[in-house]
């Protein structure tokens, strides 16, 4: 097949676009430059020619979404109608959600909603007949190739290479599902597989495998043979636990997270 990826030039897209291409796949990357979400045009003469889509680009980050839902809206929810609406009859579509989503909890944040509202308009289109469709929910993808700090594993790698201090929200019992970036562009691959036209489901992807904010510092003192310096500060207003159950996943895609134990995911991420 020929696959577009819309965000190939990110932390996940990247691993997706290897992933395609060992599958034996053709691969169509497409990047900011090369396709503004918020130009329908330039969307459609970058998808014009593909068999299927993995839409990965979006606003990703919880607080950036808080700050400004519109333009989160803008791109999340209109950069997926451009994609639907340039695809052709019998396309495939893999689009990268959240966990935030799994167990059809409500959205905590715009972010979330927005996720959502693309998974709902994804699910309508497939209904049609006019495509095929997944969406991923994914849990926190970590790994090698994560340079943005705002993240827990980049965050606490730097901290750990300074010599700083990391800052941790509350007492560091906050419970997080990671999953290592090559077993997220694994799930990728095996959805794709799966998208038959007319067809939508919506599989969440993760570990099953929780961890805590102490327990990645651990994994990193581990990994580097000193311990991470430690500032503890007040909880901030997040969900105290977000897991996934992998059985959906194995079960609809024939997938498991392979690498993700803690300790492969902090090692690869320090290679």
């Amino acid at each position: 097949m020929r696959v577009a990826v819309t965000g190939a030039g990110g932390f996940v897209g990247r691993a997706v676009v290897a992933a395609l291409a060992a599958a034996d796949h053709t691969v169509a990357p497409v990047t900011r430059a090369r396709a503004d979400l918020a130009r329908p045009a330039e969307v459609a003469a970058a998808l014009a020619d593909v068999d299927a889509v993995c839409h990965l680009a979006a606003v990703v980050r919880v607080r950036d979404s808080r700050t400004d839902p519109l333009g989160t809206w803008r791109t999340n929810v209109g950069g997926t109608l451009a994609v639907l609406d340039a695809l052709r009859p019998g396309a495939r579509v893999v689009l990268a959600s959240t966990a935030a989503l799994a167990g059809d909890r409500p959205p905590a944040h715009p972010y979330g909603a927005s996720k959502l509202a693309a998974e709902v308009a994804l699910r309508d289109v497939a209904g049609t007949g006019a495509v095929g469709a997944v969406s991923l929910r994914f849990a926190n993808v970590a790994g090698p190739g994560d340079d943005d700090r705002s993240r827990l594993l980049p965050a606490v790698l730097a901290a750990a290479a300074g010599g700083e201090e990391f800052v941790v929200n509350g007492d560091g019992s906050a419970v997080r599902d990671l999953v290592h970036v090559a077993d997220a562009a694994d799930a990728v691959v095996a959805a794709l597989a799966v998208a038959a036209p007319g067809s939508y489901r919506a599989v969440p992807i993760g570990s099953g495998r929780p961890v805590s904010v102490l327990d990645v510092l651990d994994a990193v003192a581990r990994a580097t043979g000193r311990p991470v310096p430690v500032r503890h500060r007040e909880a901030a207003p997040e969900a105290p636990a977000v897991t996934v159950d992998p059985v959906q996943a194995r079960d609809e895609l024939g997938w498991t997270a392979r690498r993700s134990t803690l300790d492969r995911i902090v090692r690869d991420a320090l290679s």
